[in-house]
């Protein structure tokens, strides 16, 4: 935990606000590099065989260890994996530390009196001010404090999701009567910098009826992020689906990964991973599903931990591609026959769909007669084109043509 500073109000205070923000620790590790004694007097080769190695070194350093109150040979290198640096130790936080967007702030408030006298009816109140909005986290006026003793404290823990970047304010304020039956006022202000822990980049790429979209996110963060969630939910006339590289067979079989799914590991300090995902337009003709001329694509789900298991979770806004354009009609190739012979009359099953909300036709429909990849594999055999009648709205009609 670490303490902000704070201001209070003007005048003489029995009672002051401490705060102290709940986050998990870190491993503490130890900068100076540790050696073995031996290397200062031996060379690395001697050591190729292991019964040659002396042990007049180790065993005076054991010696040392146990009668060393000075601790002077606490640089020394007595296991292999003392060089991490890790003593097994756990450092709370020495600073208030960064607070980025989509944690959730904890903070353990602690209002203390130090006067020699205890102070009766404690109103307290804890927000949170940003620019847009102010939030309120405790408030004690249906339940005041009754008294706190001399010396003594009220202590409370207050949590918030952080949706909003920039500047914030916890407001901790006290209204309560003083030893001498005085009615007094204590405001004290704690303010912090919520900052971006991570950037997203994207790219959209439109092939056929197929839109592609690329997500590029980047870490701003000190600490590796290891990311739990990204999830791509799309609009609601898409379809999405992740797309992802082969990975090594006995971890593509394995019967765990569908249980387990580990996390994808982004390095602090500008880390990047890229999540491809496949987005189809849904088949179905309503109108309520085909939006003509709508651009948006959808939105991203993040959610990640930290190196201790600190959560975090964003949520994107609405990614923007290239406006869909919906064709007045479709025709497709609904039957082909399984074997076509060479030289002999084949049938075509095709369908015509009106894709609007108003009638169409008629409709004639005819072989194309630009040839532009050499000579004409397939000819019509029989009526040179077909004429059809109207198509009702969002209908369709099928149709054979005979080649």
């Amino acid at each position: 935990m670490s303490q902000v500073g704070g201001q209070g109000g003007g005048g003489s205070h029995s009672l002051a606000f401490r705060v102290m923000r709940l986050c998990r620790p870190s491993f503490n590790v130890e900068p100076p590099l540790r050696l073995d004694p031996t290397d200062l007097f031996v060379g690395e080769d001697l050591f190729d065989d292991p019964a040659a190695k002396p042990h007049s070194f180790s065993s005076a350093a054991a010696h040392d260890d146990d009668s060393d109150p000075n601790y002077r040979n606490r640089f020394l290198l007595r296991h292999f994996s003392d060089a991490m640096g890790l003593s097994g130790l756990l450092v709370l936080p020495q600073s208030f530390g960064a607070i980025y967007l989509g944690e959730t702030f904890c903070s353990y408030i602690s209002i203390n009196n130090s006067s020699n006298f205890e102070v009766r009816e404690v109103l307290i109140k804890a927000e949170i001010q940003t620019e847009r909005q102010r939030i309120l986290l405790l408030d004690t006026s249906k339940s005041p404090v009754e008294t706190i003793r001399a010396g003594g404290r009220y202590d409370f823990i207050v949590e918030h999701d952080v949706k909003e970047l920039g500047p914030h304010t916890l407001v901790c304020t006290a209204l309560y009567n003083d030893g001498d039956g005085e009615r007094k006022y204590l405001p004290q202000f704690f303010k912090f910098i919520v900052a971006n822990p991570l950037s997203v980049r994207t790219k959209v790429r439109v092939i056929k009826e197929t839109t592609f979209l690329e997500a590029c996110i980047e870490n701003h963060t000190k600490s590796n992020l290891f990311m739990d969630q990204v999830d791509f939910e799309p609009a609601q006339y898409y379809s999405a689906t992740i797309l992802k590289g082969d990975g090594h067979h006995s971890e593509k079989d394995s019967p765990t990964r569908e249980i387990f799914k580990p996390p994808i590991l982004i390095r602090s300090g500008g880390g990047i991973y890229n999540y491809l995902y496949q987005l189809k337009t849904l088949s179905d003709g309503s109108p309520q599903t085909k939006v003509e001329g709508s651009n948006v694509l959808g939105k991203l789900q993040i959610t990640w931990r930290t190196n201790l298991g600190e959560p975090g979770r964003l949520q994107t806004q609405q990614i923007l591609g290239t406006p869909a354009t919906k064709k007045e009609i479709e025709l497709q190739v609904v039957e082909v026959p399984s074997i076509i012979n060479l030289q002999k009359p084949f049938m075509l099953k095709l369908n015509l769909t009106n894709q609007t909300d108003r009638e169409l036709g008629p409709f004639e429909v005819g072989l194309s007669q630009n040839v532009s990849y050499g000579e004409r594999v397939v000819m019509i055999n029989g009526l040179q084109s077909m004429v059809l009648s109207e198509v009702q709205a969002l209908g369709s009609t099928n149709f054979h043509l005979r080649n």
